[in-house]
């Protein structure tokens, strides 16, 4: 009769299966496989901080060189010649407290839109969460923000300046500008993917919005009845926010911050659907 002894050969191990698909609705958005990735978030953050910087002749100082000479040519034709109001602070820290939250959301909003189109060769060779892509160029400008920041105190405590407890708002207004930049994003890069010309279009639009937000001129001018209208800019209720959290002069957040926060609500939230319905099909047509 034969018996049964147990075997000492160890028998292979089937590897897991990881199956893609694409979501199965609008809504399923997928957070958690961009925090499983968040360690090529990081690399995305770092290499466009390094490209950005690589073989430059004077480095940094080109982050500060743009909005100082803006903020030169403001003070002198908004300033001195037009004799626009500003809200009782001098016209270099008005003008500058404005363009440095500008200057972000302005390089983030570009980047952004490029950054599906400037990935192609990547994102037809590996899978990995297309929101990633977005998401870092958003990020990576803040690197520049956080020097044109440090300028910007100094100019402050130049001009006697100083800050009070409403400079506890700053983090949140910053999260504000992040927010707008990637929501108006995610929209243009979906669309830059499908049409390439949305590429040109969006340096026009950045000069025309920058002057539909209060960057020159303080968002009093604009008739109490509608200034809800005009907070439905999202980048007026960060950039009057920032001025008054910075020196503790001008309008506190208010109806204008609200309307703003909605509206940035909006814009991220259908950036993310349409983006995450383009998502599945964005290899092919990229």
């Amino acid at each position: 009769m034969a018996s049964v002894t147990q075997s000492n050969i160890a028998l292979p191990l089937r590897s897991p299966t990881i199956r893609i698909e694409p979501p199965r609705g609008l809504f399923e958005l997928r957070f958690g496989e961009v925090w499983a990735y968040r360690e090529l978030l990081y690399f995305f953050v770092w290499r466009d901080v390094k490209i950005r910087y690589k073989q430059t002749a004077i480095g940094v100082l080109w982050v500060v060189l743009q909005p100082v000479l803006t903020m030169l040519v403001f003070t002198l034709f908004f300033g001195r010649l037009a004799k626009l109001p500003s809200q009782g602070l001098p016209y270099p820290v008005f003008y500058f407290a404005a363009l440095v939250p500008w200057t972000y959301f302005a390089y983030a909003l570009q980047t952004t839109t490029n950054v599906v189109v400037d990935n192609q060769r990547l994102i037809t060779k590996v899978y990995f969460p297309r929101l990633i892509l977005p998401i870092s160029s958003a990020l990576s400008g803040l690197v520049d923000f956080a020097i044109g920041f440090v300028v910007l105190a100094i100019f402050t405590v130049a001009y006697g300046i100083r800050p009070t407890f409403a400079v506890l708002w700053l983090p949140a207004l910053l999260a504000l500008a992040v927010f707008t930049a990637l929501g108006v994003g995610l929209w243009f890069s979906a669309l830059n993917a499908l049409y390439r010309d949305v590429r040109y279009i969006v340096p026009f639009l950045v000069q025309f919005w920058m002057f539909a937000s209060p960057v020159a001129y303080p968002a009093s001018l604009v008739p109490l009845r509608w200034r809800w209208l005009y907070g439905l800019n999202p980048m007026t209720g960060v950039i009057e926010g920032f001025r008054w959290a910075l020196t503790g002069q001008g309008r506190p957040p208010d109806l204008v911050l609200l309307a703003s926060t909605g509206m940035v609500l909006v814009m991220l939230f259908g950036g993310l659907i349409y983006f995450n319905k383009m998502e599945s099909t964005i290899a092919d047509v990229v």
